[in-house]
């Protein structure tokens, strides 16, 4: 119940809204009127959230237009008027449809003008009544009405006194149950002798909703409305009774930490006697969620112990928190849920073909793993490794993979990763604790056989006072031993075994040796120029056309413009930078087209200099075989290969042998032994001695401040040192890799596509290799090395026949003299 401090028509309250209301004691008991003198037709005026009761006075603000319309056009007549509550408060402007059908005709007793210039009128009710029929609705509503039966008490028994009785003391009881009710309202109730005004009065100031003094107020019979009321009242009472208890019980200092527990007390104790909590309902969701999983016994097991001990738990405690995520984590892993391998290896041939141009050798390996699982039924998934430069689409392969597998996809970035847990998960007890990053993918995909593609393994950072994240992927990456995974926030193992790892990496020599042994390596090199242009034509174009909103045909890039950018707008082994080259053409063609100016659709070399500017990157030339000393060899870079120049000029001196270029210690040591063998073998070149003895010989390699390492130059350093010492001339567009030793012998090695790759760029017609190169040679697509004649050499004499000429330069040094 709700009583303001003082009964009476006092008003020094400030009144804000339609719905705020005090109730008000009537200056006399005989309130209602004959039906004979109700009349037939009344204005009819809404309240939001309030109920008015016979013989009840209320003042309410007017606020409305239509309201206060109302209220003027009655004040000065017969002042009667319908008061029906509104369906929903909320809305502004009802509607006929919005009001209830049972009201009660009220009598404006006084219009007060408030110091804030609001309105504030002072009813009291009569007779209820009843909508017939909607009149009018502007500039107010009126409607026909009908009265309904007066309140009157058919024959007074004791049974309806004890009744009376009842409810009064109830009121009193609850108003001393309340401590936000003055004294004063007992007063009020105890002088009120006439059965229907009590009944009315205690409804009108009851604590409930608006739906609940509307059924009273609807309600015919005085009897059945009292028992009502009595009903309402006394849950009311046990409402008040219950809170007093929860705050008997929970008497503290109201700082802030008590002041939680003591809402926390009486949400629980509020929800025990509803007969449900957010504590059983989290339960009872995890049980039914374990129902469906196809779990191994032994997490079963734990599954249940564990939930056990969750229900023991106070919901309050912080370890439930930490039990409930982690037994939430249990349910939600795929354990045992695959998806099914789609086995059409021509479709998947087709899905792998549309995605990525060339790149047969990965593609074979994809297939060759789909036979066997169909032929066998069941297979251990490899665990590859795709080894490239960037840009060549190691990581969209993935993608490609799953999508021919018909498997879910999980990319997990391992660039910078420098914590074990990151992939062994924390321990459950921490704060914060989760599991490590393989899990919480699994958990996303849903599957327990993704195609799963670690990005960027050769940059694990290892040897961190966290631990070695590198020695925690052994486990993961180890077929023979993924299939019982131990993640520490789980405690269990999980099968990893299904699951199909593919690692990218730029560089092998980042990874952990044992790492490394564990997967599959797979190399993929930079693309040729021809394949560069077809990736363009089929993937980059109708891709950056899409994106940017363009038709095809709008712009067209033929072969030559093609091959432009490529050759001297791009240096790299893979296709991302001629993916924004595209784009940036595109987008300036876009925005000719939005200024709705005219241009070429086809594009030529000009209009493409215009756009782009002047060539980005010229391209190596083979440098003319006029002077001595000077060769050209071919070198790895992680963008791909590059035609390197050996420049080596002698002048008189003590012998001295010098190096420039910024060289790593392997290149100083490869043109040493150059130098060495050289000196060894000299009688055979018909070289003299004193040569070596009064001339000082300087190797330099151009670009300076890009260093440089590696084997490979063994053989270019020993040609140009036998060029300067013979003075004998090397033959043109001819380039070569190799590395020397002391021996004589000629050995293998890496990179020898992208190498190739930067002697055609470099118009070079003629490359020598070692002999045990030749077996990459054949794995090249003949029409990319169709013009090129390759001699495989087994030691540093035949390099010499073939790229030295018998002719020497011009103005020769005589040594001899």
């Amino acid at each position: 119940m709700s009583f303001k401090k003082e009964i009476g028509f006092q008003l020094a309250d400030n009144l804000d809204a339609d719905t705020e209301f005090i109730p008000l004691m009537p200056q006399q008991e005989d309130f209602a009127m004959d039906e004979s003198e109700v009349p037939e037709e009344l204005p009819i005026l809404p309240l939001r959230n309030t109920v008015l009761f016979p013989g009840v006075m209320i003042p309410i603000t007017v606020g409305r237009d239509k309201s206060t319309k109302l209220i003027n056009d009655v004040k000065n007549g017969n002042k009667l008027i319908g008061v029906v509550a509104q369906k929903d408060g909320n809305i502004e402007e009802p509607e006929f449809k919005d009001l209830f059908t049972v009201g009660v005709m009220a009598y404006v007793v006084k219009v007060l003008k408030m110091p804030d210039d609001s309105t504030t009128v002072i009813i009291q009710g009569r007779n209820r009544i009843s909508l017939e029929e909607e009149i009018q609705n502007t500039p107010y509503f009126t409607a026909r009405i009908k009265a309904l039966p007066t309140d009157t008490v058919i024959e007074k028994s004791d049974k309806f006194t004890a009744l009376m009785d009842s409810i009064k003391d109830m009121s009193l009881k609850a108003i001393k149950l309340n401590p936000n009710i003055p004294g004063d309202a007992g007063f009020a109730i105890k002088n009120i002798d006439s059965p229907s005004f009590l009944i009315n009065f205690i409804s009108s100031n009851l604590n409930s909703g608006l739906q609940d003094k509307q059924s009273l107020l609807e309600v015919e019979s005085l009897d059945i409305r009292a028992n009502r009321l009595l009903s309402m009242l006394s849950k009311e009472i046990q409402m008040l009774e219950l809170k007093n208890q929860i705050q008997d019980k929970v008497k503290t200092d109201l700082d802030k930490q008590q002041r939680d527990y003591f809402l926390n007390q009486q949400m629980k104790t509020i929800q025990d006697e509803l007969g449900g909590s957010p504590h059983e309902e989290d339960i009872k969701d995890l049980k039914e969620k374990a129902t469906k999983k196809m779990w191994p016994d032994n997490v079963k097991e734990l599954f249940e112990k564990e939930l056990d001990k969750l229900s023991r738990m106070n919901p309050s405690a912080a370890e439930y928190s930490i039990q409930y995520n982690y037994l939430e984590t249990l349910v939600e892993l795929p354990w045992n849920e695959f998806s099914n391998d789609d086995f059409d290896l021509k479709k998947a041939q087709v899905i792998l073909d549309e995605d990525h141009y060339g790149l047969d050798k990965i593609k074979d390996r994809i297939l060759e793993y789909l036979a066997v699982i169909k032929l066998k039924g069941d297979m251990k998934s490899p665990i590859l490794c795709l080894v490239g430069p960037p840009g060549v689409g190691k990581t969209s392969l993935g993608k490609s993979i799953a999508r021919a597998l018909n498997r879910e996809y999980v990319r997990m970035a391992l660039g910078g990763l420098r914590d074990e847990s990151e992939i062994r998960g924390h321990r459950k007890t921490y704060i914060g604790a989760m599991p490590g990053r393989i899990i919480q993918s699994l958990k996303k995909a849903k599957k327990s056989n993704p195609v799963f593609v670690l990005d960027e393994i050769d940059k694990v950072n290892g040897n961190q006072f966290q631990g070695d994240p590198a020695s925690a992927l052994l486990e993961v990456l180890d077929p023979e031993q993924n299939s019982a995974f131990y993640d520490n926030y789980l405690e269990v193992e999980y099968d990893l075994s299904k699951i199909m790892f593919v690692a990218t990496a730029n560089s092998l020599t980042n990874i952990h040796p044992a790492l490394r042994d564990r997967m599959e390596i797979i190399n993929l090199s930079g693309y040729l120029m021809e394949e560069k242009i077809e990736i363009a034509k089929r993937h980059l174009l109708p891709k950056q056309f899409e994106e940017h909103g363009i038709k095809k045909k709008t712009i067209v890039f033929k072969k030559p413009i093609l091959e432009e950018l490529v050759d001297k707008y791009t240096s790299e082994s893979g296709v991302r930078g001629l993916d924004k080259t595209i784009a940036k053409i595109i987008r300036n063609r876009a925005k000719l087209i939005v200024m709705e100016e005219k241009f070429d659709a086809e594009l030529t070399k000009e209009t493409l200099h215009k756009i782009m500017g002047p060539p980005m990157f010229q391209k190596d030339k083979a440098i003319d075989n006029g002077q001595a000393g000077v060769v050209t060899g071919l070198a790895w870079t992680s963008v791909g290969g590059v035609i390197l120049f050996i420049e080596t000029s002698i002048s008189k001196g003590k012998g001295g042998f010098t190096m420039t270029g910024s060289l790593g210690d392997v290149m100083k040591e490869s043109a040493t032994v150059a130098y060495k063998f050289l000196r060894a073998h000299a009688q055979e070149l018909d070289i003299p001695q004193i040569a070596f003895e009064k001339y000082d010989v300087h190797i330099h390699i151009p670009e300076g401040a890009t260093p440089k390492d590696g084997p490979s130059a063994g053989v270019t350093f020993f040609t140009a040192l036998a060029s300067v010492f013979t003075q004998r001339k090397v033959k043109s567009k001819l380039a070569m890799t190799g590395e020397l030793t002391l021996r004589s012998k000629v050995l293998p090695v890496g990179g020898i596509k992208e190498k190739i790759l930067a002697a055609k760029r470099a118009n070079i017609k003629e490359i020598i290799l070692s002999k045990e190169n030749q077996k990459d040679i054949f794995e090249i697509n003949e029409k990319y090395i169709k013009g090129l004649k390759f001699h495989y050499v087994d030691n540093a004499m035949e390099v010499l026949d073939i790229a030295l000429l018998k002719q020497k330069v011009v103005n020769p040094i005589d040594f001899k003299n």
